[in-house]
């Protein structure tokens, strides 16, 4: 008969005294705090200045919890809190503390703004250690999920048909409401104090409130929108299909490869070396051509240096985009219009440019060439993967918050923690 192993679940066993045994010396979450023991958290620490109450848990601590969780698709402040009690590399982090749900929801409510600041520290770290180049970049968008339904929202020609229908319930309610009172006093007096609303009554009150709230919203961005375009903001009137979430307000219906969608556009900049975000951000806005400025300027911003060349698809093609990046000696590679992927390399045009050519004709001129070409084909696998790796590998596709400032927020812990396992590639 086949001897095997031990097995005796019921047996009790003694625990290595140090909680440093408890994992080996490569683990992904030793990685994690030694990083975070070398980022500066002043912005974090700083905002426990009272003396008075129960020490919180240590920001060190929460930050380490919250990072690893990112980096290994956990991201429900409740899942976290489970882990925390069941999953030893989380119990290593916490050093035996077990902070509640409530807690770390708190805490990356409370700290969103500089728990964003992460991704720059990271970023530089990622640099230092010759994982960034900007010789190709990649930019790109993908849809995401908001903490909201689509069926959540309304369109402004429907709020004012519904506003006018709940307007003339209400009325007719009151009506009801008065000639029942005028009954009620003859039958049984005067001593009802007049003051409490039906249910239904109130219901309706709370929607009309809410579709006004809406309405008036949506009336702001038009008559902001007429302004900056030089026109008359008092004319202003928003489009009849123009709609706003009641969950969500900052979030837009989102066009998708699998259809419509409530959420945001989240975009990245990934550098070809070793496919580390080197820029990103949300936006509401679902068209990408408006965010490659703003892409590559944050970029510039937090590395202090431009790329060489920049490869987009042709959701951001515009001469002004075209335009601006040689302006600003960088190399443009956009598609004027669609690519298909695994071609093979077109001829390569021959001879001097004609003289004559718009702008679009120039740019598909350089994608024939051999080098215009090479360098397109780059596109894909530079800025596809990490967007592959979030959302498959790590699970993301929505957003746990609301409202964009607190979605930008999350964004940012979710490209941090990619670039942290980027950094941890070269450093195990």
């Amino acid at each position: 008969m086949k001897t095997f192993r031990p097995y005796e679940p019921d047996q009790l066993l003694l625990l290595p005294p140090s909680i440093q045994e408890w994992l080996p010396e490569d683990h992904l979450a030793r990685f994690i705090s030694e990083v975070v023991d070398t980022l500066e958290l002043s912005a974090i620490e700083g905002n426990y200045l009272e003396e008075r109450g129960f020490p919180p848990y240590h920001p060190r601590m929460m930050t380490k919890v919250l990072l690893y969780g990112y980096c290994t698709g956990t991201y429900s402040s409740r899942k976290l809190a489970e882990k925390l009690s069941d999953s030893v590399a989380f119990r290593y982090l916490a050093a035996g503390n077990r902070p509640d749900f409530r807690t770390i929801n708190d805490f990356r409510k409370q700290h969103g703004r500089a728990l964003e600041g992460l991704f720059g520290q990271v970023l530089s770290l990622c640099q230092k250690a010759g994982l960034v180049k900007l010789g190709r970049v990649a930019v790109d968008g993908t849809k995401l999920k908001a903490n909201a339904s689509k069926h959540k929202a309304m369109s402004y020609g429907r709020m004012v048909d519904r506003e006018r229908e709940l307007k003339r319930q209400i009325e007719e309610m009151f009506d009801r409401a008065e000639a029942i009172d005028r009954e009620e006093d003859k039958q049984y007096g005067k001593d009802r104090t007049g003051n409490e609303l039906p249910a239904d009554l109130a219901t309706r009150e709370g929607r009309l409130r809410k579709i006004r709230e809406a309405k008036a919203a949506l009336e702001e961005e038009a008559r902001q929108k007429a302004a900056a375009e030089g026109k008359d903001p008092e004319k202003a009137r928003p489009p009849a299909k123009a709609q706003r979430n009641f969950t969500d307000p900052d979030s837009k219906i989102q066009k998708s490869p699998d259809g419509y969608l409530q959420g945001y556009n989240g975009q990245l900049a990934v550098d070809e070396k070793s496919q580390v975000i080197v820029a990103q951000l949300v936006t509401a806005s679902s068209p990408d051509v408006e965010q490659l400025r703003p892409v590559i300027e944050k970029l510039e911003l937090s590395l202090g240096r431009r790329p060489k060349k920049v490869l987009a698809d042709a959701g951001y093609w515009s001469e002004s985009n075209v335009r601006h990046l040689e302006a600003q000696q960088i190399e443009p590679l956009i598609a004027p219009g669609r690519m298909k992927h695994n071609t093979p390399a077109p001829s390569s045009p021959r001879g001097r440019t004609p003289a004559g050519l718009t702008a679009k004709e120039l740019m598909w001129r350089k994608l024939r060439t051999k080098q215009g070409h090479a360098d397109y084909a780059r596109r894909k696998a530079i800025v596809e993967a990490p967007f592959g790796q979030i959302k498959q590998a790590r699970g993301f596709r929505q957003f746990l918050r609301r409202g964009l400032e607190q979605v930008q927020q999350e964004w940012a812990l979710i490209c941090t923690a990619h670039n942290l396992l980027k950094l941890r590639a070269v450093w195990a």
